[in-house]
């Protein structure tokens, strides 16, 4: 079988002619005669002859010319995304002194015998901020602070809240300084038991003081069941936290919030109490990205001729501020030269130099012989004989680096007092290089597009190229009852790592505000005027589905169980799942038909024996009434939640 050869352009001659008379039509309407006998179409035809000549001359242009042509228009390769993740480092026991964790301090994955450990490199230095409790206050809805810190001292049960409590009591809790980034550990001793709440999901809020008013902590454990007895809770304070005054005191401040409770949720009947209670700090997070450091790489000498390259050792190279920290050595020591994307605006004094990220390809400014017959130099040149040395760089990146949460966990770089290290969410924003064939298919959106947007696939190729790292994007006409007129709905799904076992949690879909952010900047300035921008989430629908099977016998139910779970999971995924395994479609309905097929192919499985579609609402969990059909709406996404299969074994 002969190696397919590319058609760049399917043309023939009688489409450039009938294209050519549309044109016609629409430029010129005052000319009507089309026969073949008028001049001007013979003239038509003759060009027609020549484009269908050309056309059949470019689709066999070998493969190294077509190359070249990317190369010559500007068409380079996208280098990998790094991901990443936030890193907790947690102390062996708290200590008198501040830690630090510099920038640069490494992390990875266990390595095993058929995969490589995954490094992680700190991208921001962490201070792990000692602390205590100095101050406690109640503050009750309506009513004034008091300081019941005396009472706490003393040993006294003193009342969270109201004795009956409301939505809106809170307890503020005085740290002796502030503690951003870090993991502050509460240990509240309580001798009330029983005050109402479901321990599971207490009506309670825990917060920080911030620059920016009161931002919640994420609440890493709750050993007291709501204030419900005697135990540790384990807060992540925010970046923003900060020394403030309440009731004439200075402190780092927390405070639990009684909240309104949800439908069904149990509340409080009497107020909690506290005997006694200290805080201290455990460790701390700092966000961390799928890189290692290399450091002092020599690269060679200068030859002392413009349009100089060299290479790194390693790539890719991580998109950092600056990519390649580059020195050259001169006689008065070395000094930095900085990277720029192009030549354009540099001088021949610039210590300027472009960066290939894909390759780790450096080349210096070339000279250019101007029309006038001078010969301009773009950059400066390193004298001939000086040494340049890649003073820091970091190499990483791909799809390698998104991994599971609680999957980084072997410190690399040696720290002091630190007893483990965990990432608590999946890294996300690996993205592998593009390859030469995916660039060929790129090329002629791009050429289409160039820096504008117009129709809908243009605004889609530039989220793209703007988020490389997001899982999903699409773009609909926006409503006009929503968004106004003339509105481009763009729907961002991100980047997400399920946990062990399959699952994806409904906030791992929820794309960052960095993003939304990055996305939008990058479109507004490609727009037309007039044009509105809506860019956001999809809505998921939740989908529940209850099935009964019938094993064969002599199977084990359970592993039928867990198969068809995981086949549901699968099937019903947002960026893995549908037919082509390539993600649900946007809109696409959900029917029981295709759920029966599906878990009729599961290992095991005799007989489906009934299935029942539930739409589900993904934050608050109520369930609707059964159904064979789901529809979706066209911005729409499923999401599985909670899918219930009864096995019933077969008889031995």
């Amino acid at each position: 079988m002969a190696l397919p050869t590319p058609n760049l352009d399917d043309r023939r001659f009688q489409q450039f002619v009938d294209d050519a008379k549309r044109y016609i039509q629409q430029r010129a309407p005052e000319w009507t005669d089309h026969n073949v006998s008028d001049p001007g179409i013979t003239l038509v035809e003759t060009f027609a002859h020549i484009a269908d000549q050309i056309v059949y001359r470019l689709n066999r242009v070998p493969e190294k010319n077509h190359l070249a042509f990317l190369d010559l228009v500007g068409i380079t390769l996208f280098p990998p995304s790094a991901a990443r993740t936030d890193l907790t480092f947690w102390l062996s026991a708290p200590q008198d002194d501040t830690l630090l964790v510099p920038v640069g301090t490494e992390a990875a994955t266990v390595r095993t015998e058929s995969e490589e450990a995954v490094v992680f490199a700190t991208e921001r230095e962490l201070n792990v901020v000692p602390s205590a409790l100095g101050r406690l206050l109640v503050h009750r809805t309506g009513e004034a602070m008091t300081d019941v810190t005396d009472d706490l001292t003393a040993g006294k049960d003193v009342h969270c809240f109201a004795e009956s409590p409301r939505p809106g009591d809170c307890m503020l809790l005085g740290l002796t300084a502030a503690v951003p980034h870090c993991a502050v550990a509460l240990n509240l001793d309580s001798q009330v038991d029983g005050v109402g709440v479901d321990p599971r999901q207490p009506p309670l809020v825990w917060e920080a003081w911030t620059e920016d008013g009161w931002e919640p902590c994420e609440l890493d454990r709750d050993g007291t069941g709501g204030l419900n007895r005697p135990g540790e809770v384990v807060l992540h304070v925010p970046g923003g936290h900060a020394l403030s005054r309440a009731a004439g005191h200075e402190a780092g401040w927390l405070r639990c919030r009684v909240t309104e409770p949800k439908a069904g949720q149990p509340f409080y009947t009497l107020s909690p109490t506290v005997r006694s209670g200290e805080a201290f700090t455990i460790g701390g997070t700092t966000t961390a990205v799928h890189a290692e450091t290399v450091r002092d790489e020599t690269l060679g000498e200068s030859s002392g001729l413009p349009g100089q390259r060299l290479r790194l050792a390693h790539a890719p190279v991580v998109g950092d501020q600056p990519p390649v920290l580059l020195q050259v050595a001169e006689h008065d020591g070395w000094r930095d030269w900085e990277v720029v994307p192009h030549f354009a605006a540099s001088g021949p004094a610039d210590r300027h130099l472009t960066l290939d990220a894909t390759t780790g390809e450096i080349a210096f400014g070339p000279a250019v012989r101007e029309p006038d017959g001078r010969l301009r130099q773009y950059g400066a040149v390193p004298s001939k004989g000086a040494v340049i040395r890649a003073r820091r760089y970091r190499t990483g990146g791909g799809r390698a680096g998104n991994v599971a949460r609680g999957a980084v966990r072997v410190l690399r770089s040696s720290l002091p007092y630190v007893a483990e290290v965990v990432n608590r969410e999946a890294a996300r924003g690996g993205v592998d290089g593009e390859t030469v064939r995916e660039a060929k298919v790129r090329a002629p959106i791009t050429l289409r597009a160039q820096e504008r947007a117009v129709t809908l696939r243009d605004y889609e190729e530039l989220a793209r190229r703007a988020a490389p790292d997001t899982a999903r994007i699409t773009c609909l006409e926006g409503e006009e009852s929503e968004h106004g007129a003339y509105a481009v709905r763009v729907l961002v799904v991100p980047q997400a790592v399920p946990d062990r076992g399959g699952r994806l949690r409904f906030e791992q879909l929820v794309p960052g505000d960095a993003l939304l952010r990055r996305i939008t900047r990058h479109l507004d300035e490609r727009r037309l005027i007039g044009t509105r921008l809506a860019v956001g989430p999809p809505f998921y629908q939740g989908v529940t589905v209850v099935a009964t099977l019938h094993a064969f016998r002599g199977t084990d139910t359970d592993r039928v169980r867990r198969q068809a779970h995981d086949a549901l999971y699968r099937h019903l995924d947002p960026l893995t799942g549908g037919a082509d395994g390539t993600g649900w479609p946007f809109g696409r309905p959900v029917q029981a038909g295709e759920i029966f097929a599906v878990l009729q192919r599961v290992p095991g499985v005799e007989l489906v024996d009934e299935v029942k579609l539930h739409p589900a609402d993904p934050l608050t969990g109520k369930r609707g009434e059964a159904t064979d059909r789901i529809d979706l709406d066209r911005p729409a996404l499923v999401f599985s939640f909670d899918h219930r299969v009864r096995v019933i074994g077969g008889a031995a």
